[in-house]
């Protein structure tokens, strides 16, 4: 008996446990349920309320791309009025200016024709005039040229006379030059012929030393005046000079001047 009671406090006791955790966990149940509707409605607020700033922001962009346009569309007509009030200005000025100029060329060709018809009287005397002048500038250019070749004709001899006296001059120094240099070669031969001489009849080494210094001396003596003769030789012989340039006498702006 005394344990069916025991019994019976043990399972009164763990349905009390067993309701307890059921209520604790029906109440975190019920603490997660609203934590979790707490949190959606306010990720709900959050979202509508970005989506509000959203739609704000694109209906201010959209306003002021609205304002753009039609401030971007007013400019261009006042651009548009101004470009052809500037178009019909500029037309306005090139169709006075070309009334001016068609009215100053009428102007200038009546001038001219009046100038014309004033001038035509003296283009018959002005004709004349440049006829004679013509004719004495050709007389006097003729008289200029031939006094221009006498000249020219006078200076070319007095350049001959002055290359034959050069020529001259110069052959009598060439024959004066060849006649000493003769003359060098005759003792320098004489010399050689007194040291062979010498040698043959050397009596002693010192003697012979000598002559044979001697005679090498002689030698070159004598190879250096057959140089210089071949040098003399072929200076005697220059070829002519060529002739001045012709001076020119001619006055400035003459026609018939033989140097132009």
């Amino acid at each position: 008996m005394a344990e069916q009671k025991e019994s019976s406090v043990l399972f009164s006791l763990k349905e009390l446990m067993n309701l307890e955790q059921d209520r604790i966990a029906q109440e975190t149940a019920d603490q997660q349920r609203q934590a979790r509707e707490l949190r959606e409605r306010r990720e709900a607020e959050e979202r509508a309320l970005r989506d509000a700033e959203d739609r704000k922001t694109r209906e201010a962009e959209e306003a002021r791309r609205v304002a753009e346009q039609r401030n971007r569309e007013e400019t261009a007509r006042v651009e548009a009025i101004k470009q052809g009030e500037l178009e019909r200005a500029k037309a306005e000025a090139e169709h006075r200016a070309h009334l001016q100029a068609v009215a100053a060329q009428r102007e200038h060709e009546a001038q001219l024709a009046a100038i014309n018809q004033q001038s035509s009287a003296k283009k018959s005397k002005i004709i004349a005039a440049l006829a004679i002048a013509f004719l004495v500038l050709i007389l006097v250019g003729g008289v200029l040229k031939l006094r221009n070749d006498q000249r020219t004709a006078e200076a070319n001899e007095l350049i001959r006379q002055q290359e034959r006296a050069a020529a001259a001059a110069e052959l009598a120094q060439s024959k004066a030059e060849r006649e000493q240099l003769q003359q060098q070669v005759a003792a320098a031969e004489k010399e050689r012929e007194r040291i062979e001489s010498a040698l043959a009849n050397a009596k002693s080494e010192v003697e012979r030393s000598q002559l044979l210094s001697q005679k090498k001396r002689n030698e070159d003596e004598r190879r250096a005046l057959e140089k210089q003769g071949t040098s003399t030789g072929s200076r005697a012989k220059p070829g002519r000079p060529k002739p001045a340039a012709k001076p020119c006498d001619c006055p400035p702006g003459d026609p018939l001047c033989s140097c132009l």
